[in-house]
């Protein structure tokens, strides 16, 4: 799989999102082992410190663990992960309302937007 980082932003962060999003919709499963840290930068193509700094973030954000001698694994928290999924979903959904304000569409009508659309 082939990732493209955006220059703007620190890598660390974005590689921080990527596990994220895989963590909250379940393609990382709950209690799963995660790859060594020199694998998921081999996978990504970063230097392995740079993916050791985003396991850490995710580490302080409860997102995952270390066992001393197993490695790091996903959190079996259930509530945490909802938690983040929440707070992603509040991040899309203001991005979406400030993106249709832009253009000069109300809250109600973007609202009545999302209800009209079917799902992709």
């Amino acid at each position: 799989m082939e990732y493209i980082f955006d220059n703007e932003r620190p890598i660390y962060i974005q590689l921080m999102e990527k596990i994220r999003l895989e963590i909250v919709s379940g393609k990382l499963k709950k209690g799963e082992r995660m790859p060594s840290v020199r694998e998921l930068a081999i996978t990504m193509k970063v230097n392995p410190n740079t993916m050791q700094k985003a396991l850490a973030e995710l580490e302080n954000e409860q997102l995952i663990y270390t066992e001393r001698t197993n490695g790091k694994f996903v959190t079996q928290n259930q509530e945490r992960i909802e938690e983040i999924k929440k707070e992603l979903a509040k991040e899309k959904v203001n991005t979406y309302l400030n993106s249709m304000k832009d253009i000069g569409i109300s809250f109600e009508e973007a609202i009545s937007y999302l209800q009209e659309q079917k799902e992709p």
